[in-house]
């Protein structure tokens, strides 16, 4: 028999269908000569600390930095994901092949090599890689199965990825909390959340210190257009009052006329970033639900697979295309007049070099029936820019107009559109597909150099603006060029390699900071909280907050998973840089005695702090078990708010008693309660009272 192993239920069927694998056992399909099993996020997981070391499970300055000798992987401690495992491994055991139907990118590829790991797998490894879920091209993947060698450098890139982030937000989150946590506070850092929060608090800082001033300009009308004077902002209204009693006296004259004829060309194709960006600044969305609704989309095989870094197609792409196009009944009138001709062919959009594990979001051609009014939103923006890059580029006159008032000059440029090209696909949007002021027109009339006459000249008044608080379509740009402001697409092309972050992973760090309240949002503003701008504040080491150092261990990343760098080395890396952070916050005297006596005084004056804890409840502490999350409170339970990674949950009622929320809280933090009475204990002649405990696998039980 032959193993498949899918990246979900949903998945595996999809592929169960085409093989023809029909009969549904529990755990897998079967049929054919084919079992297929499926994962559900990580089965599996790297060891906990105290998993190396039991002494390694209490919270010490002095055991750290934690560096395991070697690094070794657990099955993740849920019922559900154990059962599922244990299929698994059962089936790999028993079968001839395995063929790794795994989401086809870094997150995919690890976490079908530490289940295939953990289930001692001898059996040889094909790799299913396909770009979409349709029938074809499952089909096709199947026909054109990869060596799972192939992808080595892929894992080993996850992998570092993995240990890097665990050693990372293991040491610094336990040494920043030890010595600045003030009680049961959870300082948490990690390595692409702590630079991404940096940014966000610096420009903060910048907006909170900025003080406006008054500037003014001077300006004049000659024919109906507006000319800016060629000279500095005037600080004084006194200066620019003299100024235009000078421009009265004197005419203006026209000096140069241009007309030049440009192109503007077409918007890229979308990878997961650029189209984040867009459903933000279009519709509002977060990144968190743009990717939910683009992943969706996969998953109904209506655009192909979206965690991807590139805005351009695989040649391979260019036979397909009239098909996809054929197949887009909806946009028929935008594609009609597409094919009158040969679909072009151009760098711009299909280049093998600019590709590496996927090509560019775009429609699969089918039908999108039965989607959500969201989820149409973003198809939408994915089809028309799809059709877009297919069309001519847009031609326009650029219009510039010197002029002279005595020795001033004066300058007025203007723009218009001769052949829309592409930017018919996007009329009817409502909205600009590119920066709205560079995109409107503005005609000017036909002047001739040397002609003079009169003018209106006037004094215009404005104020400086502050530095603009990030939205997330901005903080993702940001994290994409480890926070340089880039606006040309070429260079943010080139940047993406010494970006913060990867594309699947950018939109849940920012839920991240969100869910820790260390940044909040204002409308469509990003702003820091004041424990977020109190973090970074604490924090001394660049190596922990800047973007540009993050961005090059990024780097690193991307060449293991290219084979131009070494792992180990990595490793040894990241190992020098735990040692210098936590040896940094270990001696840091001088941040010890701020923080301490704060502390101190809380604890020994008044309780009064404990009061707040009943307040926000539950769901204002960190989860025991994965110390990265909050609580959440259900219907039936309290648990953590990443449960279907972590697992963590407690019923409200246990054994006949409903526990009152001080009990819960005691259970969750100090991990038992006082004695309560009355449980019911099945075989037991009456109610027993006892108190609860939650012990090192976090279950509750009597004790």
């Amino acid at each position: 028999m032959i193993l498949c192993i899918a990246e979900k239920p949903s998945v595996a069927k999809d592929i169960a269908e085409v093989l023809g694998a029909k009969s549904r056992k529990d755990g897998y399909w079967e049929g054919n000569g084919y079992w297929i099993s499926w994962t559900f996020g990580h089965l599996c997981t790297l060891k906990e600390p105290h998993d190396y070391n039991e002494r390694w499970k209490y919270w010490r300055l002095e055991d750290l930095p934690i560096i395991p000798p070697s690094f070794g992987i657990k099955v993740v401690d849920d019922a559900g994901v154990q059962k599922q495992f244990k299929c698994i491994e059962n089936l790999v055991q028993q079968c001839e092949v395995v063929i790794n139907c795994g989401d086809a990118g870094q997150e995919g590829e690890l976490i079908q090599r530490w289940v295939l790991l953990k289930a001692k797998c001898q059996k040889p490894v094909k790799r299913l890689w396909i770009s979409s879920l349709t029938e074809e091209a499952i089909r096709e993947g199947f026909e054109k199965l990869k060596e799972s060698k192939q992808y080595d450098n892929l894992y080993a890139a996850g992998s570092a990825r993995a240990i890097g982030d665990w050693l990372l937000g293991i040491n610094a989150t336990r040494a920043f909390t030890a010595k600045f946590g003030r009680g049961k506070a959870t300082l948490s850092i990690g390595r692409v959340q702590t630079p991404t929060l940096a940014m966000i608090v610096q420009r903060q800082k910048e907006i909170n210190a900025f003080t406006s001033s008054e500037y003014w300009e001077l300006k004049t009308i000659y024919r109906e257009t507006e000319f800016l004077c060629q000279i500095d902002r005037l600080s004084s209204e006194e200066k620019a009052n003299k100024g235009l009693e000078y421009l009265k006296q004197h005419e203006f004259e026209v000096t140069t006329f241009e007309q030049k004829e440009g192109k503007e060309g077409n918007p890229r194709l979308f990878d997961l970033t650029s189209l984040q960006v867009e459903a933000n600044r279009k519709y509002g969305f977060s990144a968190d639900e743009t990717l939910k609704y683009v992943q969706s989309l996969y998953e109904k095989k209506i655009v192909t697979y979206p965690r991807v870094d590139t805005t351009y197609l695989s040649e391979d792409i260019y036979p397909k295309v009239e098909g996809i196009l054929r197949g887009m009944k909806y946009y028929s009138k935008l594609i009609e007049p597409l094919l009158q001709a040969p679909i072009p062919k151009s760098k711009a959009v299909f280049d093998d070099k600019k590709v590496t594990d996927h090509h560019a979001i775009i429609p699969t051609g089918v039908n999108p029936s039965g989607i959500s009014p969201v989820e149409n939103q973003v198809y939408d923006l994915i089809a028309r820019r799809f059709i877009g890059v297919f069309y001519p580029e847009c031609k326009v006159s650029n219009t510039t107009v010197i002029g002279l008032v005595d020795k001033l000059e004066f300058k007025a440029t203007g723009k218009q559109i001769l052949e829309p090209g592409w930017r018919v696909v996007f009329e009817d949007q409502g909205s600009k597909t590119k920066d709205q002021s560079a995109s409107e027109e503005k005609i000017l009339p036909t002047f001739t150099e040397g002609e003079k006459g009169p003018h209106e000249p006037f004094v215009h008044k404005g104020k400086t603006s502050p530095p603009k608080p990030y939205t997330e379509a901005t903080l993702l740009r940001a994290m994409e060029t480890a926070g340089k402001q880039v606006d040309d697409e070429e260079m943010r092309e080139l940047m993406k390699d010494n970006g913060i972050g990867r594309p699947s992973t950018r939109a849940n760090i920012i839920e991240t900071l969100f869910r820790r309240k260390y940044i909040e949002k204002q409308r469509k503003n990003i702003i820091a909280t004041q424990t977020g701008m109190d973090l970074i504040d604490t924090i001394q080491n660049d190596l922990l907050k800047s973007p540009e150092l993050t961005g090059q261990w990024e780097r690193k990343l991307r060449l293991i998973e290219k084979g131009e760098y070494q792992p180990d080395v990595f490793k040894q890396e990241l190992y020098g840089m735990v040692r210098e952070v936590t040896d940094q916050v270990i001696f840091n005297t001088h941040a010890r005695i701020q923080v301490e006596p704060v502390a101190v005084q809380t604890v020994k004056k008044t309780r009064a702090p404990r009061t707040p804890k009943e307040k926000p409840s539950l769901e204002s502490i960190d989860c025991p078990k994965c110390k990265s999350a909050k609580l959440i409170k259900g219907k039936t339970a309290v648990g953590c708010s990443n449960f279907k990674e972590c697992g963590f949950k407690i019923p409200f009622e246990i054994l006949g008693k409903k526990l009152t929320e001080s009990q819960l809280l005691d259970l969750i933090q100090k991990g038992k309660t006082g004695v309560i009475k009355g449980f019911v204990v099945p075989g037991s002649s009456g109610p027993r009272d006892s108190k609860l405990l939650l012990d090192g696998s976090f279950n509750v039980s009597l004790g």
